[in-house]
């Protein structure tokens, strides 16, 4: 769906009132204090120095290998947890988990493998399609976040996911991290550690991968031809979960 279509949507039959997001924003705002102290949830016009510089010449991707992923390793998933604050209620089926080991099995040759499965941070995202409030959006270096003052908890965007890679906070949240605000009520899901990428830093997964695991996450620039994931992704196969669907993934994966 192109932006100008979107918009007659959103203006025209389906009776939304671009006034109501900024009124819910200015809302989110004042209520946000008592979520956690220093607690800045994410906005659309990222003022800040630091995303005052995100350009679409840059596109942040990961090269998965899978030949180098042990089934029996989650210092990824466990890493993730850590950076992002992210505690188990005692409900699986509802807690939140922003990457996933997802075991595949081939049913003609029994080959089984275990990959980790997250945003995909697509460059034609459907949940960002699908958000009637705008709160699901893409920045200009491919990242694709949720802005919490915006999420008014619909739920679109985890249906239209082929991923299944998004969450609902269903609980109320303490101790939060001030680099990763969540919100009971709200969509959320990988953010590719954003807060990182933008002080030169490596995602939480893939420092943990590198240090303790297997080395087999690798993230850097697709748009750069002279960085070491476009040379990779140049050279030797990879795969996209689901390319049939033309989303063109940021995530890649070998020997899946």
């Amino acid at each position: 769906m192109s932006s100008k279509t979107k918009d007659k949507k959103m203006t025209g039959n389906s009776g939304f009132d671009p006034t109501r997001r900024s009124f819910l924003a200015a809302m989110a705002t004042a209520a946000g204090v008592t979520l956690a102290p220093g607690v800045v949830l994410y906005g659309i016009s990222r003022s800040s120095s630091a995303n005052a510089a995100v350009s679409s010449e840059v596109r942040w991707g990961m090269l998965i290998d899978l030949g180098r992923c042990d089934n029996g390793c989650d210092d990824c998933v466990s890493a993730c947890a850590k950076e992002n604050g992210l505690r188990g209620f005692g409900r699986p089926e509802t807690d939140a988990q922003w990457i996933r080991k997802v075991d595949i099995k081939n049913p003609e040759t029994g080959y089984s493998k275990s990959l980790p499965v997250m945003c995909q941070h697509c460059e034609n995202p459907p949940c960002v399609d699908v958000c009637p409030t705008g709160a699901s959006f893409k920045r200009a270096d491919g990242i694709v976040l949720v802005n919490k003052h915006t999420c008014i908890g619909c739920r679109y965007c985890m249906m239209a996911c082929p991923y299944k890679a998004r969450s609902f906070v269903h609980e109320t949240l303490e101790d939060q991290k001030p680099h990763a605000p969540r919100g009971k009520g709200t969509v959320e899901s990988c953010t590719l550690c954003v807060h990182r990428i933008d002080s030169d830093r490596q995602p939480a997964c893939v420092e943990a991968c590198s240090d303790t695991g297997g080395g087999a996450m690798l993230f850097g620039d697709l748009n750069d031809p002279e960085s070491e994931i476009s040379k990779r992704v140049a050279n030797y196969a990879s795969q996209q979960i689901r390319a049939d669907l033309g989303l063109n993934p940021g995530v890649r994966y070998r020997n899946l």
